[in-house]
């Protein structure tokens, strides 16, 4: 089971989804209204200026059940609703804090943990996608050095199979460090880890290792 779809959602700047358009460019149809789904800001900032040069409509979609504790949860959707306002970027986004759908997902799998994860966020944007009328649905995560990026794809591409609607996969992780300058020289809030309790542990415990995401 890949848990429920989002609930509660809401739009932060940008307006409503509107009408659904493809163009053609070179030998292959790109659509013009994607669905990205945003794991924080710093990861948005390269993806979101690909898409936009490619000549997308971008959306973003906030959801991101696994990032505890809630306090870490809001800084860092407050970190995306500053970015979002200042990139006129509509962002989708929970209205509650679903941390039960990804413990339920997770526990007593802690070893195979990510794939659970990625495949819950993964399939809650895709079916926002899906009801919102885009062409496609992509994610930030595929621009972390740090995620399991051939897992994330091939995810991805399942999902899309599942929930009928296309996958754009982009291999983003070629602007990391121009995203991590831009986000430094905004002044962004940057992560200490990577969202959930296990990965808290991981990186302070025994003793707080050097962070990947500076």
């Amino acid at each position: 089971m890949d848990g429920g779809s989002p609930g509660g959602i809401f739009l932060t700047p940008g307006g409503s989804f509107g009408s659904l358009h493809c163009r053609e460019s070179g030998f292959k149809k790109v659509a013009e209204k994607v669905l990205l789904h945003l794991c924080c800001a710093p990861c948005t900032i390269y993806p979101l200026g690909v898409l936009r040069e490619e000549g997308h409509e971008v959306y973003g979609h906030f959801y991101n059940p696994n990032i505890h504790p809630f306090s870490e949860y809001k800084r860092r959707l407050d970190t995306v609703d500053t970015y979002a306002g200042g990139e006129k970027l509509g962002v989708t986004r929970e209205n509650a804090y679903p941390l039960e759908e990804f413990l339920r997902q997770v526990v007593f799998r802690e070893e195979d943990r990510c794939r659970h994860c990625y495949r819950l966020r993964l399939a809650g944007t895709a079916r926002m996608a899906k009801k919102g009328g885009f062409a496609a649905f992509t994610t930030t995560l595929l621009y972390s050095r740090f995620q399991k990026h051939d897992l994330i794809r091939s995810i991805g591409d399942a999902v899309a199979a599942a929930e009928g609607i296309p996958f754009l996969y982009r291999d983003f992780r070629e602007g990391w460090s121009e995203g991590v300058r831009i986000s430094k020289k905004l002044g962004m809030y940057r992560q200490q880890y990577c969202g959930c309790i296990y990965s808290e542990r991981d990186r302070f415990y025994p003793a707080p290792r050097s962070n990947p995401f500076n």
